[in-house]
């Protein structure tokens, strides 16, 4: 192909994300890719979803949406405008213009990236690939599988990358229960396997994200995801020792970050808790542990940082055993009412969640577990199989310990200060009610 047609085709579908002509393809239609199926759909462009699972699928048809923070009524106003339609028919994906990848990334048992997903999403679009298509991995993952696993696999096909398709990595950056920052608003970096990948990339997300950032190259869009969940989760690790630490001295800690956060220079407020959840900072700096493994080098502070957070649902969990110690009450045959089973507030997502762990230790150590989360009405994952009880003064009442594992913004926490025997608030959420309870 000569220069001056590999331009024009790369011309040609910016065009199209211009004048809103092309098609949008989603493949993944989970917590990142619906939210971002209403974001081009909403600017104007058709959107064409996959997924392979039917009953998220025959729901999506039906105007039911299973991810949170999109509405209903958002999927189905879209649908009639015919402006939305989803899939489980990977063959289509010959139709779009443009096709996001936003599948899992999980990792193994042994901590090693789990690509499959990936892979498999690559290899139904090899098998539909055409010209003139652009194709963009946003799924989390280390740094070089977009060039190393996705374009061999896509050139295999004959078609060359930055002249007949292109090819470019974008990180989510999705907060799901963010009131305030959404798939439109958060800046999205944007890395391409060429220059030209990376203009026509930007030339599509432009009309629906706010602010588009560009960098050299799909390793370094990569390693930015990477890096910022690794930033969070060691700054989570230092203070979560930090608690440990406080608790030894007898100081408390909540005090002690809210005093040190008044410094207007040099720090940065992070709380502790009781590990950490969802599926970004528990599993995306082990991506780049895994990375540099393969490169001789160990990422010391990466997996520091882990096994403290991953350690904090024993420490609260004996915080729970010490005080029923003082109240000469065994924790075996006691009643532990667990408030919160959610990864973090205001979300209806488990995944990887702490309170999990701490679920299985106070059982482990023969407590009879309950628990409340208005979000989550039943908690199943794998041998927990168990249902939300309602927060009353009665069930508070016949609770010999309460444990707050996430803190929800709609639960009344006065009503627990009111009525429990006792309380580990391993989030501080009782703090406005009646002063910090350690």
């Amino acid at each position: 192909m000569t220069t001056a047609t590999a331009k024009s085709t790369a011309d040609d579908l910016i065009v199209k994300a211009q004048d809103r002509s092309a098609l949008i393809g989603i493949v993944g239609l989970g917590y990142v890719g619906l939210p971002l199926a209403m974001e081009f759909a909403r600017v104007g462009f058709r959107v064409l979803g996959f997924d392979v699972s039917e009953p998220v699928v025959d729901g999506l048809r039906a105007g039911r949406s299973h991810v949170q923070d999109v509405p209903g009524t958002e999927v189905a106003g879209f649908a009639k405008a015919g402006k939305f339609a989803a899939t489980t028919d990977l063959s289509r994906l010959r139709e779009p213009d443009v096709v996001s990848i936003c599948v899992p990334t999980p990792l193994s048992k042994t901590k090693d990236p789990d690509v499959s997903y990936v892979l498999a999403a690559t290899n139904s679009v090899k098998q539909t690939l055409r010209r003139g298509q652009l194709i963009v991995l946003e799924s989390t993952t280390y740094p070089g599988t977009t060039r190393e696993l996705m374009l061999p696999a896509l050139e295999s096909t004959g078609l060359k990358v930055g002249e007949d398709f292109f090819l470019a990595f974008s990180p989510e950056r999705v907060d799901p229960g963010n009131p305030q920052w959404n798939t439109r608003n958060t800046p999205k970096v944007v890395g391409g396997i060429t220059e030209t990948c990376c203009r026509v990339a930007l030339a599509v997300y432009g009309p629906a994200i706010q602010r588009l950032v560009p960098v050299s190259s799909t390793e370094a869009a990569e390693l930015v995801k990477i890096l910022e969940n690794t930033f969070r989760s060691v700054n989570i690790g230092l203070v979560n020792e930090m608690a440990i630490v406080c608790d030894k001295l007898g100081v408390n800690v909540w005090e002690v970050i809210d005093a040190a956060a008044t410094k207007p220079f040099g720090f940065m407020k992070f709380t502790p808790g009781p590990g950490v959840g969802g599926h970004c900072i528990p599993l995306d700096p082990h991506y780049l542990a895994w990375k540099m493994s393969t490169l001789n080098y160990r990422t010391r502070f990466i997996e520091l940082a882990g096994e403290i957070n991953a350690a904090m649902p024993e420490y609260w969990v004996a915080r729970d055993v010490d005080r029923l110690n003082e109240q000469s009450k065994a924790v075996r045959g006691s009643r532990v009412l667990v408030v919160g089973v959610a990864y973090k507030k205001d979300v209806d997502d488990i995944r990887e969640s702490p309170a999990l762990d701490v679920i299985r230790l106070l059982r482990r150590h023969g407590a009879i577990v309950d628990y409340h989360d208005p979000h989550v009405p039943k908690l199943k994952d794998d041998d927990l199989e168990l249902r939300s009880v309602p927060l009353t003064a009665d069930t508070l009442k016949t609770t010999e310990c309460v444990i707050i594992v996430t803190d929800h913004s709609d639960v009344d926490y006065g009503l627990v200060a009111r009525h429990a025997r006792l309380v580990v608030d391993t989030r501080n959420a009782l703090a406005a009610t009646r002063g910090r309870v350690p």
